[in-house]
């Protein structure tokens, strides 16, 4: 039986990954697949929803590409330098070290601004005279884009090249292995930590420029660029698609939509949980490498195989929810993985959720007859295997 193929860019998988997954899985939790045209380490992807679980909290799964020299050739970049990319005990000293700052109190500090954003935003949409516009444009984007860069302390972030460079990095238009997008972007970013360094400011950057632990540690400048690197990515390309997966699932579903409308204070935050969780923005996870022979959900993984666990395969496992291809916004959808599980549990969760809320809820509030535009180009997918989204989303009003 021939090995099946996620990295072929289909249009038809990327407009429906989760019929491909559940296939897979009523053949069994784990798979050997395809994953790019070169030959590298043998592939196992997971989509059951237990098994996924102790994958990503697997000890004996490396997040580290580097040392499991798993892409001869390939060059690191001071934006490697991030704690998604690394393993016990230097991930924990550096989540420890943003922790320290990136907290729920600054967080919650942003909430008036979200707002502000979120409500300007509208205001130049419901301006529009032909009352359409393209969500991700309008709103998606350009909300998350503004928050994180303003909670780093970089409100001028040049967007138009740093979404360029984001999408090459989870979205490579190369089935090659490549680290240009990333060092481009390194680059970029390392002239704005030397600038913050220079000026600080009451910013995450510059906290995390100053912050040490009890030891007087400190991250080091490559680890700032990685850090900055991850949050900018992970701080807006989920959020993005987030709002837009969510926005799509309501609008496809009738009677979802007019019950969060009835009923906004006691639904939205279950219905954002199962945004998530029906079509989360991230659709497989960064790979993992086996540092030793295992099993994962009775399939052997040899040392030295590369694992994929699918979020958006697990998340719809009928073993863990019932009807599990259902968009419900009454379920108790709690434990999905969309921000995954463990050690690499995303840090940056809480104030995807907020903005989600925020974004959602004014939406709704300020377009009552809100609906997919027929007249507009049809939403494009993103191209991957990583992330689970549209480029455009046509909207009407």
């Amino acid at each position: 039986m021939p090995q099946p193929d996620i990295s072929v860019n289909d249009a038809d998988f990327h407009a429906d990954p989760y019929s491909f997954y559940a296939r897979l899985r009523a053949a069994g939790p784990v798979h050997q697949v395809e994953v790019t045209a070169a030959e590298y380490a043998p592939t196992f992807l997971v989509v059951g929803y237990e098994e996924a679980r102790h994958a990503l909290n697997h000890p004996g799964l490396s997040k580290n590409w580097i040392s499991s020299a798993v892409l001869p050739g390939i060059a690191t970049t001071p934006a490697n330098s991030n704690m998604l990319e690394a393993d016990p005990p230097h991930h924990t000293r550096l989540r420890r070290l943003v922790a320290r700052e990136f907290t729920a109190r600054r967080v919650q500090a942003m909430r008036p601004r979200v707002q502000q954003i979120t409500d300007d935003l509208l205001d130049a949409m419901a301006g529009r005279p032909q009352r359409t516009a393209d969500l991700i444009k309008a709103l998606a984007f350009p909300l998350p884009m503004t928050v994180i860069g303003e909670l780093l302390g970089v409100p001028d972030l040049d967007r138009e090249r740093f979404s360029y460079w984001s999408k090459e990095v989870l979205a490579p238009t190369s089935v090659t292995p490549s680290t240009t997008a990333h060092q481009k972007l390194g680059d970029y970013l390392a002239e704005l930590v030397g600038a913050k360094a220079k000026d600080p400011g009451d910013d995450l950057l510059s906290a995390l420029i100053r912050t040490r632990d009890e030891d007087g540690d400190a991250l080091s400048p490559d680890e700032l660029i990685g850090m900055a690197f991850l949050l900018l990515i992970a701080g807006h390309e989920t959020t993005v698609n987030l709002i837009s997966n969510g926005t799509r699932a309501l609008l496809a579903h009738p009677d979802q939509l007019a019950a969060l409308r009835a009923d906004p204070d006691g639904l939205l935050d279950g219905a954002i949980e199962e945004m998530l969780r029906y079509d989360g923005p991230v659709q497989n996870t960064t790979y993992r490498y086996a540092r030793e022979d295992m099993e994962i959900g009775g399939t052997a993984v040899p040392a030295g195989a590369t694992v994929l666990v699918s979020l958006a395969g697990a998340d719809r496992d009928p073993v863990r929810y019932e009807a599990p291809d259902t968009f419900d916004i009454r379920r108790a959808p709690q434990g999905h993985l969309a921000f995954g599980h463990g050690l690499h549990f995303c840090i940056g969760a809480p104030l995807a959720r907020m903005e989600g809320r925020i974004a959602i809820r004014g939406l709704l509030e300020r377009f009552p007859d809100l609906a997919e535009d027929p007249a507009g180009e049809a939403p494009t997918y993103i191209g991957g295997s990583l992330i689970r989204g549209v480029t455009r989303l046509p909207v009407r009003w």
